[in-house]
């Protein structure tokens, strides 16, 4: 990820980035066509928009989609079920479900092993309503962890104005910088 974020070195591989809640969903489209653009494959786990909806966006921005994959926690949540012939996407029964989330996360990661991969976790903001702030702490703590032993790239997005000062303390912590 040199250069990725201004002078990003080659040891800086989790990113803390804070976007106003008006420009989440264009900072996440930004975010996916620049790791695309740079080689990456992109592993999106969404608890904020389903993955159809991100993947309509991505494609109507230039992105190639056999480079992203989801992890989706919201769609079988809103709609009961999981639609039918969708590839690259495993789905959770919602937001809330971390053991499932970390299941997907190991497994999308193993089945990545050898691709340069970055994840992109949207939203940490989104995951406080289904969640309290010190379980979604831990949970990104074992990510992080998991992501430098596996020496894989992660972004977590957030919204700047939506974390409480301890969470964001906390998040701060576990990465290597914080964008804003």
């Amino acid at each position: 990820m040199t250069g990725f974020f201004g002078g990003a070195s080659d040891d800086e591989r989790i990113f803390l980035v804070l976007a106003a809640a008006d420009h989440l969903k264009q900072k996440n489209t930004d975010l996916v066509r620049d790791l695309t653009a740079k080689g990456f494959t992109v592993l999106v786990i969404t608890t904020n928009q389903p993955s159809a909806i991100l993947r309509r966006s991505y494609e109507q921005n230039g992105i190639d989609p056999t480079r992203v994959f989801f992890i989706d926690a919201i769609t079988k949540y809103a709609l009961g079920s999981v639609p039918e012939g969708i590839e690259r996407t495993t789905f959770i029964s919602n937001p809330a479900n971390l053991t499932d989330m970390g299941i997907a996360l190991t497994g999308m990661l193993r089945d990545l092993q050898g691709e340069e991969t970055c994840i992109l976790f949207d939203s940490i903001s989104t995951m406080l309503i289904y969640l309290p702030s010190v379980n979604i702490s831990k949970f990104i703590h074992f990510v992080t962890n998991k992501l430098r032993l596996l020496d894989v790239a992660g972004i977590f997005l957030a919204v700047e104005e939506g974390l409480d000062p301890v969470m964001l303390s906390q998040l701060t912590t576990f990465a290597d910088r914080v964008i804003r």
